[in-house]
């Protein structure tokens, strides 16, 4: 019998490659989504990636009853748990609705999951908890400091799930602090579709490159970087859910609870994330200088050797595979799932 394993946020960017792998790992997969981020389109894509059927249902973590009836339904063994919002800028405009969604929807999810004997979580967390340590290279061990209102609810989650192991010894987590996740899955059925203006620079280039928008806005070429603009750790969306899957994996023999980071540990200016596309869409991509962001830094990227150590897990794919991957998604679906 296989292994059934619920995934909140399964309809999502990262939520639906992770459930794929999952699928094609032999696990169950039971999908929990209230789809304000994403499409229903992803779970028929899903299935006709994998030739398997996902258990999909529309609800939120939030959701006492849902939750209860999908663990009462289903033999459920773990949780991968991607459900929540994740705009910076909203974040600071709106923080109650951020508070809610993300720690009080997380602390309802790890309740119900307590009450009903269920003791392994994989949780996706984020780079944004280090804010600004004032250096690039960030380990597990750099001082957590966020600076946005999405960044403290991420970390508080963390804070949850690890009070919740304290006294709950038998409960065992994963924690992934990802960094900057791009790609889609080499099909070209399902990636990255914002809804709105994109908050992310690649999906932002993928738009400009297809012809939905005139160009890149680039925020700040004035850092201390070699050409002046900020570097970041991309890292390719199925790199990053082969490292859910080795996550599970390792709680599921044994190991005990863990936070890493999942990123390349390279980094890349915009100029040269928007150069890079260029060559493999064949597009020009306009662009535009503007002043930097409060609260961008200049450079940041993983130190992701304990994810090696623990998980076995390094990333495969450089940035022309994660661009390639991208202009796929983007030309075949130029507007996205609509």
């Amino acid at each position: 019998m296989r292994i059934k394993i619920l995934v909140t946020g399964g309809a999502g960017y990262i939520g639906s490659h992770t459930v794929i792998q999952l699928l094609n790992s032999d696990y169950e997969v039971v999908i929990l989504d209230n789809l304000s981020n994403s499409s229903v389109k992803v779970i028929d894509r899903i299935n006709e990636i994998s030739n398997r059927q996902v258990v999909f249902l529309k609800g939120d973590i939030q959701d006492k009853k849902i939750l209860s009836e999908i663990f009462t339904d289903h033999k459920i063994d773990s949780v991968y748990h991607f459900a929540g919002l994740k705009s910076v800028s909203e974040s600071e405009r709106e923080p109650e609705k951020y508070e809610l969604n993300n720690v009080v929807g997380s602390s309802v999810l790890i309740n119900s999951m307590l009450k009903h004997k269920i003791h392994k979580l994989v949780f996706s967390s984020s780079a944004t908890v280090y804010g600004d340590p004032g250096y690039a290279k960030c380990d597990e061990n750099t001082p957590l400091d966020p600076q946005s209102f999405y960044g403290k609810t991420k970390l508080r989650v963390e804070e949850i799930i690890k009070e919740t192991s304290s006294t709950n010894p038998e409960f065992k987590f994963a924690i992934l602090r990802y960094f900057n996740p791009i790609g889609a899955h080499a099909s070209g059925k399902i990636g990255e579709d914002p809804i709105g203006m994109p908050n992310n620079l690649f999906p932002y280039i993928a738009q400009v490159a297809v012809g939905k928008r005139e160009k890149v806005n680039i925020w700040g070429n004035d850092y201390p970087t070699p050409d002046g603009t900020g570097r970041r750790d991309y890292i390719h969306v199925e790199d990053l859910a082969a490292g859910h899957i080795s996550a599970l994996k390792a709680l599921e023999s044994g190991v005990d609870s863990f936070t890493v980071n999942i990123g390349t540990g390279n980094s890349y200016s915009v100029l040269e994330a928007i150069a890079a596309f260029a060559e493999v869409s064949g597009k020009s991509i306009p662009y535009e200088f503007g002043p930097r962001r409060t609260g961008d830094v200049a450079e940041n990227y993983a130190d992701a050797s304990l994810a090696k150590e623990i998980l076995g897990w390094t990333a495969k794919f450089d940035l022309v595979r994660m661009c390639q991957d991208s202009w796929r998604w983007q030309s075949q679906n130029p507007d996205g799932y609509r």
